[in-house]
């Protein structure tokens, strides 16, 4: 059926495009304020900042985060949180082994969040969040409380599978994850310097550093475990 000029007029016209101009304004703002509390610190960064940044009066930042700590918070929820609960869904439906599962959250994270603005998010959270006590409460609770039980679950779904031994979880989730803080964290110091060095290839590097750590935690065959407890005995 063919719209009417004037419904068609109505769908176009200037309120139209303001109704879209206001749907889109929080995600400005959360990209403006990323931006800028990664370029000067998140203490440094004042609200008015933010708003000027987006192109919104501070009033106007204000009817959606009412403070620069929701402001970060909703950051964190819309870049990582969201990640993180899509991470979970993965892991209840796929249907290969751990090293395969592990290889494709991994990279799927470095391309949602290494690649993008979003991974000076932990620039920000290690060096800040000492002084900011309830938001780093807050990033306890929706970051890495869940990002422990996503990869914990893993685990355990390998140790279940008899693919790997019964690790010690805790430990081998930090195992997992810190490295690829790491990675995100050279992005944003020594990484924009260029410094003379050969370029780590993120992707490769999560290939080795999987390959490794499932190698290293998967279940020993008889013969190498009386290999590795029998004593080494000197030829005469």
């Amino acid at each position: 059926m063919k719209k009417s000029p004037a419904l068609h007029a109505a769908a176009t016209g200037p309120a139209s495009t303001r109704q879209r101009r206001k749907e889109a304004r929080p995600q400005e703002l959360l990209v403006a304020a990323l931006d800028l509390f990664v370029e000067r610190g998140f203490a440094a960064t004042r609200s008015e900042d933010v708003a000027a940044r987006a192109g919104v009066s501070k009033g106007t930042l204000y009817l959606y985060y009412p403070s620069k700590e929701e402001l970060l918070k909703a950051v964190v929820r819309e870049n990582l949180g969201a990640l993180i609960a899509e991470g979970a869904d993965i892991v209840g439906t796929f249907e290969g082994d751990t090293k395969g599962l592990l290889a494709f959250l991994l990279h799927t994270w470095w391309e949602r969040i290494g690649e993008t603005p979003a991974s000076g998010i932990f620039k920000v959270i290690l060096t800040e969040m000492g002084n900011f006590p309830d938001f780093a409460a807050f990033y306890m609770d929706e970051v890495i409380t869940p990002s422990r039980a996503l990869f914990s679950g893993v685990l355990q779904r390998g140790i279940d599978a008899g693919e790997l031994r019964s690790v010690n979880l805790f430990e081998t989730v930090h195992l997992l994850i810190f490295p690829m803080l790491m990675m995100c964290l050279h992005r944003h110091s020594l990484g924009p310097c260029h410094m003379p060095v050969r370029e780590l290839d993120p992707h490769s590097f999560i290939d080795t550093h999987v390959d490794i750590v499932v190698n290293g935690a998967r279940r020993r065959t008889a013969s190498v475990a009386v290999a590795r407890r029998a004593p080494n005995r000197k030829t005469a």
